[in-house]
């Protein structure tokens, strides 16, 4: 009888906790950059700068460390060098060669490692598209780091942004979907309504249209991609009621996931009514999908991913669901006093507390978490 080979360690043991570090140190050292609270990095100095540490920093991270699953340790450690070294050129010398030269070496690595899984091994077209929306991204993540027109990069920005939302449509309801599922299971209850592929399959088709309406110089072609994401939204919302997630209401894990997709729901609906009335702030749109979307359904798989991986129970750990109400209170914060036309430096200062205190927990758990790499069980990935 052979010996069984070792284990490869996942490689979120090491970008989780980096992803996390960087959204509790960066965010608010960001805000207060802005606020001329504190003297702002060369890189956090403007609106954009910030946003290319929120896509290409944290969310990159993430994706990152969730979709490559078990990798060579020197492999994850050598990936994680490119991405810190983006991050030190990003930040403190923005457009520079260190910046573009460590961003695309990271971007490559990430495609080179990732994409393979979901073109050679998926069948289902579905599957298949989160290729050239992780490719899409990683590209994007490159090119802004050239240090390109501030028009330009708004608009690549925003691209990412709606490449980031069918990402985080898709993965969260391919971790939702069966994990409301079992929890119906348990309870005696059935829940048909599962993947549901054929809501699935029209938002992304919804995604890839307002994508390549966006940048459009023509107007009518740009409000018919606002009304195209306020249907996205829709059925976003039509897809999270289905899964009845009112009988989820003594599980914080659970809940944590549902409030993050009803967040990316809400964020679609106001990016779309955004672009159809241009009176609406666009920093409420945006922070909607960023800090309500993205940092809810970040947070609560991070945190779901190792519980299961390190103690086979997402709810070993209960103390740290509950905190991801945080990061719903950091969008409020960004999301209402916009739209609300109230003074909104001090909700800023809330919000980007929220999001620190937030994450800083997350690492906490992280830290409980990590010996994984000698346990580990079945990576969560896209269903094939």
């Amino acid at each position: 009888m052979q010996p069984r080979k070792p284990r490869l360690p996942f490689a979120n043991a090491w970008f989780f906790p980096a992803a996390a570090l960087h959204a509790a140190l960066l965010l608010p050292i960001s805000v207060l950059g802005l606020l001329d609270l504190i003297p702002a990095l060369p890189g956090l100095a403007t609106p954009a700068g910030h946003a290319r540490e929120m896509l290409f920093g944290f969310a990159l991270a993430v994706i990152a460390g969730y979709l490559l699953g078990p990798q060579p340790l020197r492999l994850t450690l050598a990936l994680l060098a490119c991405w810190l070294l983006a991050r030190l050129g990003s930040l403190f010398w923005p457009g520079s060669w260190l910046a573009s030269g460590a961003t695309l070496l990271f971007a490559a690595g990430l495609v080179w490692k990732v994409l393979p899984r979901f073109i050679g091994a998926a069948k289902k077209w579905r599957n298949q598209s989160i290729a050239p929306v992780v490719g899409g991204f990683a590209l994007l993540s490159a090119v802004t780091a050239f240090g390109l027109d501030h028009g330009l990069v708004r608009l690549l920005q925003h691209e990412a942004l709606l490449l980031l939302a069918a990402l985080l449509f898709f993965m969260g309801g391919r971790i939702i979907a069966p994990a409301l599922a079992g929890h119906a299971q348990n309870e005696g209850r059935q829940l048909n309504a599962r993947v549901q592929p054929q809501l699935e399959g029209a938002v992304l088709i919804l995604l890839a249209l307002a994508l390549l309406l966006a940048p459009l110089p023509w107007l009518l072609l740009q409000r018919l991609s606002g009304a195209i994401l306020i249907t996205a939204s829709a059925l976003t919302g039509m897809r999270l009621l289905r899964w009845q997630p009112w009988h989820c209401r003594t599980r914080m894990d659970l809940l944590a996931l549902v409030i993050g997709y009803a967040w990316l729901a809400l964020g679609l609906l106001l990016l779309g009514l955004n672009v159809l009335v241009p009176t609406l702030p666009t920093t409420a749109t945006l922070h909607a999908l960023s800090v309500g979307a993205l940092g809810s359904l970040t947070f609560a798989v991070m945190a779901r991913t190792r519980l299961v991986q390190r103690f086979r129970d997402p709810g070993a750990r209960r103390w740290i669901h509950p905190l991801a109400l945080l990061l719903s209170l950091a969008a409020l914060a960004r999301v209402v006093p916009p739209l609300l036309g109230w003074q909104h430096t001090g909700w800023m200062l809330l919000a980007a507390g929220c999001w620190t205190l937030a994450f800083l927990a997350l690492l906490v758990l992280l830290w409980q978490c990590r010996d994984v790499g000698r346990h580990g069980s079945r990576h969560l990935s896209a269903e094939h």
